[in-house]
Parts: structure tokens; sequence; C-alpha cells
């Protein structure tokens, strides 16, 4: 049953994020937290693990066949988010779980905030 949930957490974090753009992380850390009772750090490991072969492939080529991409500046972006991954994970190692929630969670509400209110 829980291979089941795992795939279908997968498929709903492929949905939204082939429409939104949104990496799947909005979706699957709190669900990996809540509902699969990983930690914080756990969590946000296995997204990153998770998001590399169906969001760096198969939407990403859907949205270039659409002429949706510009490509050299997703090689730029990719670069630096290469390394400032490996920065970032290194940086939080030592944060304390509930920190990581807090911190992740202020984030998104950042995020929410300003979507809902922009013009």
């Amino acid at each position: 049953m829980t291979q089941g949930m795992y795939i279908l957490l997968g498929l709903t974090a492929g949905v939204f994020g082939g429409m939104f753009g949104i990496g799947g992380g909005v979706i699957l850390i709190p669900a990996m937290v809540y509902f699969f009772g990983l930690t914080q750090h756990q969590a946000q490991g296995t997204t990153l693990a998770i998001m590399v072969p169906p969001i760096g492939l198969l939407a990403a080529w859907r949205y270039y066949q659409s002429g949706n991409v510009k490509l050299g500046m997703a090689v730029l972006i990719c670069a630096g988010f290469f390394i400032g991954g490996y920065l970032g994970a290194s940086l939080v190692q030592k944060v304390p779980d509930l920190l990581m929630k807090r911190m992740f969670g202020g984030f998104l509400m950042l995020v929410a905030l300003k979507m809902i209110f922009a013009k």
C-alpha cells in the first residue's frame, strides 16, 4: 500500500509541477513530513533526489517542444542552482528540524502572499 501511495504522491506532484512549474517541493515536502513521517531534512533531501529525472527531462522537454524554454538562460541558472543547491544543503544540515519547518513554511507564506496580492 505504501508503494502505491508513493506513486500517487509522485503523480500528484508531477501534474502540479508540469502545470505550474513549482518543482514538486511545495507538494512533496509537506506530504512526506505530514503523511509519511519524514523529518524536514529527510523530506528536502528526498525531494531533491526525486525532482532531477522527471522535471529535468519530460516536463522541460514538453515545454521546449512548444517553444517555451529559454535554453541559454536555463543553462546558466542550472549552473548556479547546481552550486547553490550544494551550498544551501551544506548550510542547513545543523539547523534543528522545527526551525527548518518554520523557515520553509514562512518562505511558502511569503510567496503565497506575494502571488495573491501582486498586481
